[in-house]
């Protein structure tokens, strides 16, 4: 097995879905496309999305998530308890209707329609693990890449977030007992991933950037909470998820929202950057760095020695592709905070959060990948 700890390219999830996936997941919605087929249909996407990061060098990868609608269906659709509907393409299509690329993108509200985690949804049950999702895609995955193949997992953090605890005092007494349950049942996913054979496993946690972003921190004063008591609880929490798992790489993930090639936070690391890097245990801390609304790269001189930072200097979001002389000139401003072999290198988010994906080609993408490996090779050999 390579080191997959200190690897220098990394993707974070996500692919462009390809036309006629989407085409097959909207008749699959409307009933006109049996399960059988439309399966097939996901299993051509995740085979082409395999062959793409195969040929473009990269060192792990993944099946681009093409099997679910959004990134945090590999929880909200993997449990039941929530008072949520069920997901489909025409819901996420609604929620980023008259986008435009690099503005600010406010959740809409779905009334009583809303899916598990995407939005803020209560509980009717206690939680249960359902389906374990990551281990499906994991297991298919498997089968066809000749490279290791990494799961991605949303974290608790985001799905505290997406939890309306004031709608479900009958259900749970307060969050703490809530989170409890999340992470017993991500313990669960993560060791039916342990024991299938997969070695890193990248956990999602875009909502960690919604305690440097002052309208996210005004929300959660709204409704009467601390944000520093709720990050420290998510720090715990995420903690929690991934002890006791060893020879396993685990990676976490931190951005600032990618919807339709909108963002939805800005703010920099560096109010929370000490606290982040010394009390997670992950040991690759993916950033992203693509826009000034990440700030400088001084907070990663929190970062512990042994720790690998894998700097999001490709942006997802736009069609232009980064030069080799950029990304190398911003490799060595971050070398000048933390030493060069704690470094690696990757796309600041995935290219499709969900089914609709950013507002760039197939062709973008690719060169995009294939800038990101040639620049590695040339900093690190």
């Amino acid at each position: 097995m390579p080191d997959l700890t200190h690897m220098r390219t990394d993707v974070i999830g996500s692919l462009l879905r390809p036309d006629y996936l989407k085409d097959a997941r909207y008749k699959f919605d409307e009933g006109s496309l049996s399960a059988e087929a439309f399966a097939a249909i996901e299993d051509k996407a995740v085979r082409e999305a395999v062959a793409l990061q195969e040929s473009v060098g990269l060192p792990i990868l993944t099946d681009g998530e093409m099997r679910r609608l959004n990134f945090q269906e590999s929880f909200g659709a993997a449990v039941e308890g929530f008072d949520a509907s069920a997901s489909k393409a025409k819901v996420y299509e609604r929620r980023v209707e008259g986008a435009s690329p690099l503005r600010r993108w406010e959740i809409p509200e779905m009334g009583s329609h809303g899916t598990a985690v995407s939005h803020r949804r209560p509980t009717v049950s206690r939680l249960t693990l359902k389906r374990n999702i990551p281990l499906e895609e994991y297991r298919a995955v498997a089968k066809i890449a000749k490279l290791p193949a990494k799961v991605t997992l949303i974290g608790p953090d985001r799905i505290s977030q997406r939890f309306a605890y004031e709608q479900s005092a009958a259900v749970y007494e307060n969050v703490e007992a809530f989170i409890a349950d999340v992470v017993s049942i991500e313990r669960a996913i993560v060791g039916g991933l342990v024991e299938a054979g997969c070695r890193y496993v990248h956990i999602d946690a875009p909502g960690f950037t919604a305690y440097v972003d002052e309208p996210s921190l005004a929300q959660m004063r709204a409704r009467g909470e601390d944000p520093m008591k709720n990050f420290a609880r998510s720090l715990a929490a995420e903690a929690a998820v991934i002890k006791g798992f060893p020879d396993v790489t685990f990676g976490i993930h931190l951005c600032r929202g990618n919807q339709r090639s909108m963002w939805h936070r800005e703010g920099t690391y560096d109010a929370i950057a000490e606290r982040l890097f010394n009390e997670l245990p992950h040991q690759r801390f993916m950033l992203e760095y693509d826009t000034p609304r990440a700030g400088s790269f001084a907070p990663l001189r929190f970062v512990p020695k042994g720790k690998m930072v894998v700097l999001g200097l490709i942006t997802t979001k736009v069609p232009e592709v980064e030069t080799v002389d950029a990304l190398r000139q911003r490799i060595d401003e971050a070398a000048k905070h933390i030493p060069l072999e704690q470094l690696a290198l990757s796309p600041q988010c995935g290219f499709a959060s969900d089914i609709i994906g950013n507002l760039i080609s197939p062709d973008d993408q690719k060169r995009k990948l294939e800038v990101m490996v040639e620049t590695a090779r040339l900093v690190w050999n």
